[in-house]
């Protein structure tokens, strides 16, 4: 039995020579056939050596097996101890001569191994296998794993290396012309078997067409069965470089193999090429694939949903994209959490935020919770659109305490979209609660929501949540006193506005001409022209130049309201001198309602003289 073991480790005699790393736990070493041989040869000599049995002194293997530099020879210390210390047997001679079959240092022997001895943690390894391991267990142990090794040496043996690299260089060569592939392969007289095939389709450097046209010429014989191995590789191998035509006829391939032997192509398969698709952008060729599943009698798994919806969003079909998500939702087959966030992504970009919205539920069912970032933009998505802001609203909810503190954007988003379809109330809620839990509301946000309560005329909340904001350490900045204004303004509540105007100039010394111009208007709708004008004087004493709405307003009002062309023109002198500009349908009113004034003193003239 031992010269059979012998024999067959000889055939891995080059694993000798590799180097072994350190090894810092005993219980994990990694050991050659050439070492295992020769612990078998120590084990053997423990088992019938009376010397080592009177003396108990073991020899430490350990230190040979985890050497920091381990060189082949290493193992003739082991083997010269083993001499040194039992008597030469009937057994030693079965050792001398497996020893034989190895090339021999001498020169590397060392007899200091013969005085040390083992320790603890070296010799529990051998104790135990000594208590659970007969030497015939052992042994056997050992045949079953050569057995394995020359298996695998027989496997290679079948495969005829000098027709293999004669065929590897016909296909890696770019001057294939068409249909000559086909000839050259047929005189070349070739032993065709799956571990042939597959050896052919995993070398590298072989043009994606040149192996489809082999694949194809090895399909066409009878001797050979396209099998999910050989299929495998071969898309394996095209899949690994981006080229659309390659990409067009391996699936045409695939139609072909599918019609005739459903059985070599599996899901994983089919996968890959939905997943090359949209790599290449190819969303329709990705959707066909995906639809031949039944056909082949393959089952699509959640990669596969996945692939499909990623190829067709890719070139923004995003219709059929969500016939596949429905599928994905029927089937109850979501990818993983992450997939499931590009997805949702995918989904918002085109337009889509309910559909998202769907798989987030149907994943939130599941606890597969997307990214953050996945869920922050379908929330701004669902605001976007006023049937769904209110999902939006919900989605607030799922906000853990740390979340919120970086969440003011979803949060401003959602009280946009409130104030957008006049809800009101629910905007003041989630301002509320924004002040409660966070994340601490800005300027912006109350802003906001003043502007909606100014514009549906609450004016009185308006004032009580500008003493929150103020409460609250927030300066209102001048947009939220024009809100204010325009609020008062609207209702007609002209004394009030100016009230606020006097306000905002103690807290912003500098004013903008929107502030002017909202009570400006508001003066010209109820025909003060008065204060219209004493307010156009005031803005230059604050710094504030009046623009061409401020006039242009004013001039329209007093020619259509008062008829008052004279202040109208003079209005227009004043422009002129600042560098402003009016349209020409303004001047031509102001020219009409002199004439129609001159026109009608005309008249009144000539009725007196009458």
């Amino acid at each position: 039995m031992w010269r059979s073991v012998a024999r067959r480790v000889s055939f891995s005699r080059h694993a000798a020579a590799l180097q072994f790393r350190s090894v810092q736990n005993p219980p994990l070493l990694q050991v050659t056939h050439r070492q295992t041989l020769i612990f078998v040869q120590y084990l053997f000599h423990l088992h019938f050596s009376t010397r080592v049995s009177q003396k108990s002194s073991y020899f430490p293997i350990t230190r040979f097996f985890s050497h920091d530099s381990f060189d082949p020879t290493h193992d003739l210390v082991v083997e010269s101890h083993i001499e040194s210390t039992t008597p030469e047997t009937n057994e030693d001679r079965v050792f001398v001569d497996a020893n034989n079959m190895f090339e021999e240092n001498p020169s590397s022997i060392s007899a200091d191994f013969e005085k040390e001895t083992v320790s603890s943690s070296s010799s529990s390894i051998f104790e135990e296998a000594s208590n659970n391991l007969t030497m015939d267990e052992f042994a056997s142990g050992i045949d079953e794993s050569v057995a394995v090794e020359d298996e695998k040496m027989k496997e290679e043996v079948e495969v005829d290396l000098e027709k293999l690299e004669s065929l590897l260089s016909l296909l890696q060569s770019s001057n294939i012309f068409e249909g000559s592939l086909e000839s050259s392969l047929e005189h070349m007289g070739l032993t065709l078997h799956e571990e042939f095939i597959v050896r052919v389709l995993e070398t590298p450097f072989v043009p994606g067409e040149n192996l489809i046209g082999f694949f194809k010429w090895v399909s066409k014989k009878p001797e050979f069965s396209v099998s999910s191995k050989a299929m495998d590789a071969l898309v394996r191998a095209i899949c690994s470089e981006l080229r659309k035509k390659d990409a067009y006829a391996l699936w045409d391939l695939m139609k072909e193999v599918g019609e005739k032997e459903n059985a070599a192509l599996n899901t994983e398969i089919l996968n890959e090429l939905i997943s090359l698709f949209s790599r290449l952008g190819k969303g329709k060729a990705g959707l066909e694939v995906f639809n031949k599943f039944g056909e082949f009698g393959c089952v699509p798994n959640a990669d596969t949903y996945y692939f499909a919806i990623e190829a067709l969003c890719r070139r923004s079909i995003f219709e059929w994209a969500c016939s596949v998500c429905e599928k994905m939702l029927n089937a109850d087959k979501l990818p993983d959490s992450e997939k499931i966030g590009k997805i949702i992504s995918y989904m918002c970009k085109g337009g889509k935020a309910k559909d998202a919205h769907l798989i987030f539920l149907s994943a939130k069912e599941k606890q597969r919770y997307p990214p953050r970032s996945s869920v922050n933009f379908l929330i701004s998505s669902l605001c976007r659109d006023d049937e769904t802001v209110h999902l939006a609203l919900d989605m607030l909810e799922e906000f853990q305490e740390d979340d919120r503190k970086y969440a003011i954007k979803q949060f401003s988003a959602v009280i946009s979209g409130l104030c957008r379809i006049k809800d009101v109330e629910g905007a003041k809620k989630v301002l509320f609660k924004m002040i409660d839990l966070g994340p601490p509301p800005g300027n912006s946000v109350f802003n906001m929501i003043i502007n909606a309560l100014s514009k549906a005329g609450y004016m009185e909340d308006t004032t009580k949540l500008l003493q929150v904001m103020e409460d609250r350490g927030l300066k209102p900045d001048l947009y939220t006193y024009n809100v204010i204004m325009s609020g008062y303004v609207k209702g007609g509540e002209m004394e009030e506005a100016c009230k606020v105007l006097a306000e905002a100039k103690k807290k912003h010394p500098k004013l903008g001409p929107m502030t002017y111009h909202t009570l400006i208007r508001g003066y010209c709708k109820l025909e003060h022209f008065d204060m219209a004008l004493k307010l156009l004087r005031e803005m230059e004493e604050y710094g504030v130049q009046p623009s061409f709405d401020e006039y242009n307003k004013l001039i329209q009002s007093l020619c259509l309201k008062a008829v008052d062309w004279g202040m109208a023109e003079k209005l227009l002198e004043e422009m002129k001198e600042k560098g402003l500009h009016l349209n020409g349908i303004t001047k031509g009113l102001i020219r009409a309602v002199k004439e129609l004034e001159e026109e009608g003193m005309e008249t009144e003239e000539a009725s007196v003289e009458a």
